[in-house]
């Protein structure tokens, strides 16, 4: 068993959120526990009351309430929450609406811009009226190119006040890696800011934009935000018109919040994309809404009086999360650039200048700090931290002795986990608990987690397949492009029927904790982003001198390392000089984070008997484990040259 590293003390317990819900439960529902333990077994076990409370606990705005909490509760895909009621999301986001801060924003240069709740809600309602008139209905994709600033979430929040259907996608994407997203989607209006900023350069967007539109013809407006430009020539770009331009010029306007069904589409979010085209994920307004209240308010203890960061691009469900602070009257710190611009402390700084509460970054991000060999506690007032959230990776045991012993000693160290599928969490912080080295302190509420060993029997203490045994509100509502839900139930429901397999190899500890050891399946983690090789491949295998490819995950320096073989064509030879033609090409088509550290040449790619590449057993192979499954492989003698390769030890 781990060490103890932190408890909260008396006066936290008092004051926490959990603390207030375990009382409104015993007042109002009659309902004690003497522990968070036997909260959660309450919340598994009567599930409809649970999430009925978190609707009344979390103050739901509706126009109509349910005619029925739970529909089919025993069957995971046909599951209906709050069945016959009435809310819009962005209305819940904006029930705050005073002169308190609502964003901050903070790019490279280090200047901030604020917004006020009033303020938020005047532009909403202007931009809400502007896609409208434009022609913007319910049930219409709008799309965003955009970094992670406040013009962001006021397209997000205008578009879901009219019913509208939001996607948004990193600007550090190349062009094939939008039209793999947006082409599935047609979304009909697009946002983009002019460009980024990375690592003290400013990037073009426009020119990328100009290509995606060529093949994405349902785009029949494109708003774009001066960003790196005060005023940048939009003219090469078709439909085209500045944000000033187009948001409206009237005030005092209210806005006509169109009341949608519980499971009407929110948010169409993407998988990795690791067989294929990414998987388009369409999430619903209500278990989007009930599962953040809970999350935000009870697991990560937000308070009005809360400062809330979190260290993501508009490409990650961390952006879609963070948003959701909005709900409780929380300030989002929100942030545009390299981490470590000027310097590795880049991050500590916003969090002193604006006296941050809750910072949250990925495992990758933790372990870049402490090989910059930077103890922010030094150099940064950081008293004002309460909480520290971590995602995308597992954490090390490593990590969370840095963080208490060279940033702060009294907060909760949140590691958390789940993922797009989700868009949410399956484990993740409890502030009235204890934090144990290399442990995400407990199961989610509501959330019947269990780790499964091989015969599909629950374990704990043992390591096997992270699941969730029955329904829950934030399940995807559906995939597009799946009319008869086989690509659905093929993702989660395949190998335990009407048990969602979320792909973690993961262990239940004795006290209630998990442990995430990474994917049980071919996806990639490098820097704690996902990231599929599939989107690797459809570059790598265009190339003219390439004939087959392979990626894997490499774990390497508690992080995991993308790691290219490729076989090439006859009469084509390998160089150094090819090697950094894939990677430019690997950049400009999908992110940098898809550029693989090593790239090596052999003569074979092993493949199964039906064509599929196998990345699992090289990765196998590498590591030096048995690969039990040969007989699934058309040419098994192929796994013999990646066995003991010197480039992959050093």
């Amino acid at each position: 068993m781990g060490s103890q590293l932190w408890r909260p003390d008396a006066e936290r317990l008092k004051k926490a959120n959990m603390t207030r819900y375990m009382d409104y439960l015993a007042q109002k529902k009659n309902l004690k526990f003497k522990s968070y333990g036997d909260l959660w077994k309450w919340s598994v076990e009567s599930r409809e009351d649970f999430w009925v409370s978190i609707w009344e606990f979390g103050g739901v705005i509706a126009s109509k309430k349910w005619d029925k909490a739970l529909e089919n509760p025993d069957q995971m895909l046909k599951s209906k929450w709050f069945v016959g009621s009435r809310l819009n999301f962005a209305e819940n986001l904006l029930r705050y609406r005073d002169d308190r801060e609502a964003m901050v924003f903070r790019g490279e240069s280090g200047n901030s811009r604020r917004i006020s709740y009033a303020q938020l809600y005047d532009q909403v309602a202007r931009m809400a009226k502007s896609l409208r008139d434009f022609g913007v209905q319910k049930g219409d994709r709008v799309a965003g190119f955009m970094p992670n600033m406040i013009e962001t979430i006021i397209a997000m929040l205008a578009a879901t006040s009219i019913g509208a259907i939001w996607s948004s996608c990193s600007p550090d994407f190349g062009i094939k890696g939008v039209l793999d997203r947006f082409g599935q989607i047609q979304p009909k209006a697009l946002f983009s800011a002019n460009g980024y900023s990375y690592n003290g350069k400013n990037l073009d967007s426009l020119e990328r934009i100009t290509g995606i539109l060529k093949d994405l013809p349902s785009i029949k407006k494109v708003v774009i935000v001066p960003y790196t430009q005060d005023a940048p020539d939009i003219g090469s770009v078709p439909n085209a018109v500045m944000w000033n331009d187009f948001i409206s010029k009237q005030s005092g306007l209210d806005i006509e919040f169109e009341q949608v069904p519980f499971d009407h589409p929110l948010y169409i979010m993407y998988s990795s994309g690791t067989t294929g085209l990414p998987k388009s994920i369409v999430h619903g307004a209500g278990g989007t809404l009930l599962q953040h209240l809970k999350e935000l308010m009870l697991h990560t203890d937000l308070k009005r009086e809360d400062k809330i960061f979190y260290f993501t691009t508009c490409g990650w469900m961390m952006w879609n999360w963070l948003v959701s602070s909005l709900a409780a009257g929380a300030t989002l710190l929100l942030f545009d650039g390299s981490p470590f611009y000027p310097d590795a402390g880049a991050l500590f700084k916003y969090a002193e200048d604006e006296k941050m509460t809750v910072f949250g970054a990925s495992a990758k991000y933790l372990a870049s700090v402490e090989k910059a060999e930077l103890k922010p506690k030094e150099k940064y007032n950081l008293d004002s931290l309460k909480a520290m959230l971590s995602t995308g990776s597992p954490l090390s045991v490593e990590s969370f002795h840095f963080v208490y012993d060279h940033i702060k000693k009294d907060m909760c160290l949140a590691s958390i986990s789940g993922g797009t599928d989700i868009i949410s969490c399956f484990a993740l912080g409890n502030p009235i608990g204890a934090v144990y080295e290399g442990e995400l302190q407990t199961r989610g509420l509501g959330m019947d987690v269990r780790v499964f060993d091989e015969d599909g029997k629950p374990v704990v203490g043992q390591k096997g397949e992270l699941v969730c045994a029955k329904s829950f509100p934030s399940q995807p509502i559906y995939f597009w492009n799946d009319p008869d839900g086989s690509k659905y139930r093929a993702a989660y429901f395949d190998y335990y029927p009407n048990i969602w397999q979320h792909g973690d190899y993961a262990e239940l500890t004795e006290h209630d904790g998990m442990i995430i050891y990474g994917r049980s399946d071919a996806t990639l983690n490098p820097g704690g982003v996902r990231i599929g090789t599939a989107e690797i491949y459809r570059v790598v295998e265009g190339m003219d001198d390439i004939q087959d490819s392979v990626v894997i995950g490499q774990p390497w320096d508690n992080d995991v390392r993308v790691i290219l073989f490729v076989v090439m064509k006859q009469g084509r030879k390998f160089s150094n000089e090819l090697a950094n033609i894939i990677r430019k090409n690997i950049r400009e088509n999908t992110t940098p984070r898809h550029v693989p550290s090593i790239i090596m040449e052999v003569t074979d790619i092993p493949h199964t008997l039906n064509g599929k590449k196998v990345e699992i057993a090289i990765r196998k192979t590498i590591a030096g484990e048995e690969v039990k499954n040969k007989d699934a492989l058309a040419n098994p003698d192929a796994l013999e040259q990646y066995k003991k390769r010197k480039e992959l030890m050093e």
